[in-house]
Parts: structure tokens; sequence; C-alpha cells
């Protein structure tokens, strides 16, 4: 089973870049995008043997996920439940036979940290909702989780200090969420592996200096471990200021 990610920001322009060729290059079973920034009616967009699912965000032209199948899934919820959390089109989950998959578009703590607190209560939220669920099968996260978990996952961890993404209250709840029973699959196969990043600034050429951060993330129930084939980062892939990540599991 292949699983792939991706934060198009702005699914309308990178489909008038290449997405549709790198979505059929992709080949995989689920493609779970994140900052579609669309409403209902607003793009055509369909795969041959592929099911689409959307959850938009009450704002026009903000956050918003997406999951294209080629797997039947026995159901498909929108948001966690939780009516504080579920205006921004931020989560959607697909029942699978054998485990549950969840795309998320982790919200942004902003500059000068102005949404932080709101943060912290959905970071809380989202890790009792995939405990619930991984109560009943195991489960597969993916997405943009906005925050660098260690120094090795971004360029410039001592001047990023305590900016959105990279502050210790993001991280500590990135560590609380592993501890209950998550693996981060990239680190799994790549421990040690530097200079790895997904996301991009489109100021002062980041992306063509490779000063990057690592955010965007595959977790997996632990009991998924021997399951586990690959986790790759696809950062030959252009059209958005993050790159595709992926998944394959047995």
């Amino acid at each position: 089973m292949k699983y792939v990610s991706w934060n198009v920001n702005g699914l309308r322009a990178v489909v008038g870049k290449n997405f549709q060729d790198a979505f059929m290059e992709f080949d995989a079973d689920f493609v779970c995008l994140q900052e579609t920034k669309l409403q209902a009616g607003q793009l055509d967009l369909n795969f041959p043997g592929y099911t689409s699912y959307w959850n938009y965000a009450e704002k026009k032209g903000y956050s918003g996920t997406a999951v294209f199948t080629r797997q039947t899934p026995l159901a498909v919820t929108y948001g966690m439940g939780i009516e504080e959390h579920d205006h921004e089109g931020r989560v959607i989950t697909l029942e699978m036979e054998d485990h549950f998959l969840v795309c998320v578009y982790t919200p942004n703590s902003q500059d000068g940290l102005r949404r932080l607190g709101y943060r912290m209560s959905w970071e809380d939220a989202f890790r009792q909702y995939l405990l619930g669920l991984d109560g009943k099968k195991p489960v597969v996260v993916c997405g943009d989780m906005n925050v660098a978990h260690e120094e090795i996952d971004l360029k410039n961890p001592k001047t990023n200090h305590m900016n959105a993404g990279f502050t210790d209250e993001e991280r500590e709840k990135m560590s609380t969420l592993l501890g209950s029973g998550f693996i981060d699959t990239f680190r799994h196969f790549y421990p040690d592996a530097a200079n790895r990043y997904s996301w991009w600034s489109y100021r002062f050429h980041a992306r063509e200096k490779n000063v990057g951060w690592r955010i965007d993330y595959f977790l997996v129930s632990e009991r998924l471990a021997p399951r586990l084939k690959s986790a790759e980062i696809h950062d030959d892939i252009m059209g958005s200021d993050h790159c595709p990540v992926s998944l394959v599991l047995d």
C-alpha cells in the first residue's frame, strides 16, 4: 500500500504546474492533500480509478484538505467532532478494513505566536482523537503538522528557536504524541539523516540553497512497525513551497 501526502499551498495554482503528472507518477493507493484553499465547486479534478473526499474551510481561500483513494473506505468523517476545531477543513479520516487513515493540516502558530494558545488546545484534542481511533484499529496519520520536531529537522535551529513551528511547546506536543504510541516513519528509516526537508520559504532562494524544515510527516501506530517498507521525502517534485512525502506499507 502506497500513501502520499503533499501540502500543495493552493491546489488551483499547483494544478497549473505539474500536479497531474506528479499524481500519476506516484501511482499511490492514497494521495492526501493539505492547504487546498478551495471551496466546493471551484475545481473539477478527477483521476481514473480514484474517489476523492474534500474538507473545505468555512473561510474562503484558506486551509482545506482532500484525499484521493483507489481503495473503498468503510466510512469517511470530516473534522474531529469538536465544534471549536472543525471550521477550518483540517482533518479527513478514512476508515479502512484494517486501519484508519487520517489526513491533517495542523494549525500554524503564526507570526508573533499569536495562535500558539489555540495550537496547544488543538494538539491536545488531536492527540486524544488519534488515541480514540487507535483503540479500535491501527492509525496512519499524515500531513503538514507544522513542527520541526528536533534540531536535525531544520537548517537553522538556533536562529529559529521559539519561532512558529520550532517552539519548545510545539516540539513537546510532538514528543508527547510520539510517546503515546506512534512512530515518525521517516526517522524510523533515517534516524540520522540531515538536510532532508519538506518545506522551504519562498524568500532568499531558500529551496535552491536547501535552507528548509521537515514539517510534513507520516506517523503510524507502533504496532504497524512490522509492515513498514519505506518512507521518503520527494524533494525533487516542485509546484509548492512543500514537497510530497510518502509511505509504503506491506
